[in-house]
């Protein structure tokens, strides 16, 4: 029994996307290779032990979360074993906050590009708040300059979401398509060896950031989380960055309200309103001083008396 062949085939009937198909593939893989068994014989103890093994080697627990996702499927949709899972627990874990750019940074970032095209591409991963792979599928029959909006066709999830183009980028949109001669089934950002690949956009950032001198590790999901900080900076509400983004749930769009500038939060702190010039010495001299002036009363009330 070919257990990958047939993972692949129930998963790309189940319109699963090729990369967390091949995600878990890798998986699988080397599940396989941890326990020589025959696959009827896999047991609930095989894959704990193999579950702590990736654990042992210091994985997060997102990576663990993964694998055990994968051979959940292997075992319930291939070998059609459901009972093996009622008790293993996911792993936990770490909630970071993701990095983001301040508006100024965007500007030198994008500033800092002298290729016309590479610049094009990164202010549209951030306009729009693009992942990279959306940015690199999208097609010209995808694309609504008339209207300001553009579809994202199979994003993650397989989803199709409608996305924003920014006013500002419409004249230089129409004068990239019509220089570059692309037809309407043409991908908007090709290289001249074909389709560009993920590395290319993530080489770019890096010499930008290091040009514009910005410390921050600049990648382009950052570019996504900033657009979703501004967003919300701007006052919009989370259902509207949820959507745009295309989150399933508003709790992974809550992260970002973390992310805002303080003073875009509506929450005043206690210590504002003691009014310090210096830290807490402002503070701790009116006390002082305050017990100075009291001594100094007691004893001109005992000198009248």
């Amino acid at each position: 029994m070919d257990i990958l062949e047939k993972f692949k085939k129930e998963a790309l009937r189940r319109r699963y996307s090729l990369r967390t198909i091949s995600t878990y593939s890798f998986c699988i893989r080397n599940f396989l290779n941890y326990c020589p068994k025959e696959p009827k014989k896999f047991t609930k103890k095989d894959i704990k032990d193999f579950l702590n093994k990736v654990s042992e080697g210091g994985k997060s627990g997102s990576t663990i979360n993964v694998n055990l996702q994968a051979l959940k499927f292997m075992m319930e949709y291939v070998l059609n074993k459901r009972k093996y899972f009622y008790d293993i627990k996911y792993s936990k874990v770490s909630r970071r906050l993701p990095t983001v750019l301040e508006k100024e940074e965007i500007i030198r970032l994008v500033e800092s590009i002298e290729n016309k095209k590479h610049k094009l591409m990164i202010k549209m991963i951030y306009s729009a708040g693009l992942r990279v792979s959306e940015l690199l599928n999208l097609k010209i029959e995808d694309i609504n300059l008339m209207n300001n909006f553009g579809y994202v066709r199979k994003g993650k999830g397989n989803k199709d979401r409608l996305f924003i183009i920014a006013n500002s980028l419409k004249q230089e949109l129409f004068n990239y398509i019509v220089e570059a001669n692309l037809k309407q089934d043409s991908y908007l950002f090709n290289s001249y060896m074909g389709r560009m690949s993920p590395r290319s956009i993530q080489e770019i950032l890096k010499k930008a950031a290091k040009k514009a001198k910005i410390t921050k590790r600049v990648h382009p999901h950052a570019l996504r989380h900033s657009f979703a900080t501004h967003l919300i900076e701007n006052k919009y509400s989370i259902c509207d960055v949820q959507s745009l983004l295309g989150h399933k749930s508003p709790e992974t769009t809550m992260i970002y309200v973390h992310m805002v500038s303080p003073k875009m939060i509506a929450v005043r702190s206690p210590l504002d309103d003691l009014q310090l010039e210096n830290g807490c010495e402002k503070n701790v001299c009116e006390i002082k001083n305050f017990e100075r002036r009291r001594l100094l009363e007691d004893e001109y009330k005992n000198l009248s008396i």
